[in-house]
């Protein structure tokens, strides 16, 4: 399967999804069955993930997004996640929106993108999941209420699930920071640390934090 058949791009709001075209509906359902059951974290759980609104049929866009809402994640249509009600014109003296009504849906968790390397003295701080396109280099940190995925090297202070979400993890491709915090618990890199070839994924198990290598 090739990876041009599903194209992926960071937003505000979360994960915008293109595909190959001619691009068969099996294929793009295997391509994204595959990465979901790879647990690499290529998309993170509670993350708001966006389809065109022609591509699918409606039987196959049902079928998509039953797919994602099984691995924790939200599938809908571009154009149809949530938005910000716009002020209603003064001439019409209509109701305002109760704050309720304002409030984003609770299940969709937006996501960071950095499309860069932090550098020492930088820090990422949100509530929602982070996605790192560069290195996190010594002396930065990222501070994060859910997952974090760096796709290079980490070397900084790592805090994923910042507001006590033992579900959160951490995945890098060299794993190598000064310190990993995953809710409260906290765990230091050793003295010497050698790079390894694969990427690795540090989550919490039986009350501690391990880190396992995975496949991207």
């Amino acid at each position: 399967m090739h990876d041009e058949i599903v194209k992926i791009k960071g937003g505000r709001k979360g994960l915008q999804l293109s595909f190959a075209e001619g691009a068969s509906f099996d294929d793009i359902w295997k391509h994204i069955e595959q990465k979901l059951e790879s647990g690499s974290g290529f998309f993170l759980r509670g993350t708001l993930v966006l389809v065109p609104r022609e591509r699918f049929l409606k039987e196959e866009f049902a079928r998509l997004q039953k797919l994602f809402h099984e691995h924790g994640l939200i599938c809908r249509t571009m154009g149809e996640e949530p938005e910000e009600e716009p002020a209603a014109p003064a001439a019409k003296k209509q109701k305002a929106a109760s704050p309720a009504a304002r409030k984003k849906d609770p299940h969709v968790q937006e996501m960071v993108v950095v499309n860069r390397t932090l550098r020492g003295g930088q820090e990422i701080r949100t509530e929602s999941s982070v996605l790192v396109c560069g290195n996190v280099n010594p002396g930065a940190q990222i501070i994060a209420g859910g997952s974090i995925d760096i796709r290079g090297t980490c070397r900084g202070l790592v805090h994923a699930g910042a507001s006590g979400d033992t579900d959160s993890f951490i995945i890098a491709d060299h794993l190598m920071p000064t310190q990993i915090r995953i809710a409260n618990l906290i765990a230091r890199s050793p003295d010497h640390m050698e790079m390894t070839e694969r990427a690795e994924r540090a989550s919490i198990k039986d009350g501690q934090i391990v880190i396992e290598p995975i496949e991207r």
